[in-house]
């Protein structure tokens, strides 16, 4: 019998990641993550205490991201406006690059303490956005007849759906992506 394979932290998260988008994290067990990572239950027990932590690390790994573009230099500096379009960008390329992450992040429901925290995090981004299309609006450069949060959820919902249809082998790259959403969101669809 072969030994049982060696996975880097980061091989691993994506081989749980990905087994917890296919079966949904409530129906999966240790179990299916050994057969789906090749390893031992006790191999993964090794790196993490259990499921619960798998799943704080891979939701985690992409609000990290996500909150990552909130302290890039352009996501902090200059109009409001160019700050907002520079984070729905950027939100645009994490998600086309962290895929599994923010699939499984947009998936949870509260249903365990996990979760929950996921979702208070996911809030606090949330929340961050409407300031900045708050800011936006007072300075004249976006329209001031929607609500902030309204906006914030419109965009965030354009930017996640992409999580539902992008797969990454199509020719689509992170780049054309966030093209499309940054110009739907800023200049519609209508010719200028």
């Amino acid at each position: 019998m072969g030994r049982p394979p060696r996975h880097s932290p980061d091989e691993l998260l994506a081989l749980v990641a990905k087994e917890f988008l296919t079966r949904g994290y409530d129906a999966t067990s240790m179990a299916d993550l050994a057969r789906a990572t090749g390893m031992t239950k006790s191999a993964i027990y090794s790196h993490v205490t259990g499921k619960q932590e798998l799943l704080r690390l891979a939701v985690s790994r992409a609000m990290d991201a996500l909150f990552a573009v909130l302290a890039e230099p352009t996501a902090r500096q200059g109009a409001a406006v160019e700050r907002l379009e520079h984070v729905v960008r950027r939100s645009a390329e994490v998600l086309v690059d962290q895929l599994p992450y923010v699939t499984l992040l947009l998936r949870v429901r509260g249903n365990t303490p996990v979760e929950r925290e996921a979702l208070t995090r996911r809030r606090d981004f949330d929340d961050r956005l409407s300031a900045l299309v708050r800011s936006a609006i007072d300075e004249g450069t976006v329209r001031d007849d929607l609500d902030p949060r309204l906006v914030t959820r419109l965009l965030f919902g354009m930017v996640n759906s992409v999580a539902e249809w992008y797969r990454p082998q199509r020719a689509l790259s992170a780049d054309k992506i966030a093209d499309a959403v940054v110009a739907l969101a800023f200049s519609g669809l209508r010719r200028p």
